[in-house]
């Protein structure tokens, strides 16, 4: 009996967990997002890795 209640309770909780994903898809951590792209400058369009500004004095987005 203990056993079914406790597969019941992680059944709904999963389920729980799922219908969350599904409504808000941007609630996600940053490393489980589809979408992470590396920042981009707004002035040349060059992706900046490891800076926040650009050599050509531009600004990252």
């Amino acid at each position: 009996m203990l056993v079914k209640i406790i597969i019941v309770f992680l059944g709904l909780m999963a389920l729980v967990a799922f219908v969350g994903r599904v409504l808000f898809p941007s609630a996600l951590p940053r490393v489980l997002r589809k979408t992470a792209t590396a920042p981009v400058c707004g002035t040349c369009g060059r992706h900046l890795i490891g800076q926040k500004t650009c050599g050509c004095g531009g600004r990252a987005n």
